[in-house]
């Protein structure tokens, strides 16, 4: 049995992987940790998990784990750890941007080294690792799209859109998440300057190389809760039926991901 503690359990992020860890088979939750809502049920403020948990809030930082999750704001992670020595021993799995990039990835003030923790791409490294920086979630999307055919050396200019749901921006409120205003609107942000746009680029020349090639990303805010939906578009002079065995071969060791053939248009 493992036994977790999270921090930052009151948000989207937290009370997700609450749902998620309260219902595996081989772990323990120890502790969730809010500094807001300490001493309240978990349930007070996730409603869904009404009936699943009985556990409460914490205020207190525990080291009697194995592993803690981080569930902070972007930035967030970094000041947590400094503020706070953790033994060596506890694996983290951090959730926000802050080990996600390769010059972020081994902090000096932390003495910690994180791998990326995208499974497709980092499967052996991730098994090994003592601290996994989570991908985002456009970067996820985008880069299970286009991992077989970076592998292959494919790519050169890649035209992305994505379309996401409100909860990707998080609880606290903003002009832009309320429902009044995404109700029968979508929206494009971050236009070819999106924060995942760095991830995606290392994890691409990670499997092609130094070759040149140009991601361009126009994200959309989308009239819907959750959910994210991804389009790119590449220059290739192979058919479609020669891209598939590509896509079969890179993925077929990774459950979580499903290759589809049916028609979308």
């Amino acid at each position: 049995m493992i036994n977790v503690g999270i921090i930052g359990g009151a948000g989207y992020t937290g009370g997700e992987l609450i749902r998620l860890l309260i219902n595996h088979p081989q772990v323990n939750i120890s502790y969730i940790h809010s500094r807001s809502n300490a001493g309240k049920f978990v349930y007070e403020v996730h409603k869904d998990l009404l009936g699943d948990t009985d556990l409460q809030f914490s205020a207190d930082v525990l080291q009697d784990i194995d592993c803690l999750f981080l569930c902070l704001g972007h930035g967030e992670s970094t000041k947590f750890l400094q503020e706070n020595k953790l033994d060596s021993a506890i694996k983290i799995i951090d959730l926000a941007n802050d080990f996600r990039l390769q010059k972020d990835k081994v902090q000096d003030v932390l003495g910690r080294s994180f791998v990326y923790g995208l499974p497709e791409l980092n499967k052996e490294e991730i098994i090994n690792a003592k601290n996994i920086a989570n991908p985002g979630c456009f970067a996820t999307t985008i880069q299970l799209g286009l991992l077989p055919l970076a592998k292959a050396g494919l790519l050169k200019d890649i035209y992305t859109t994505g379309i996401t749901g409100s909860t990707g921006a998080g609880q606290s409120l903003s002009a832009t998440s309320h429902f009044s205003w995404r109700a029968n609107n979508i929206q494009a942000y971050k236009t070819l300057t999106h924060q995942h746009l760095g991830e995606i680029g290392e994890s691409l020349h990670q499997l092609q190389g130094e070759t040149d090639f140009d991601l361009s990303f126009v994200p959309w805010r989308g009239d819907f809760t959750r959910g994210i939906f991804v389009s790119s578009t590449i220059t290739t002079d192979l058919a479609l039926e020669e891209l598939y065995p590509l896509f079969d071969e890179f993925y077929k060791d990774h459950p979580f991901t499903q290759v589809s053939k049916m028609p979308v248009f």
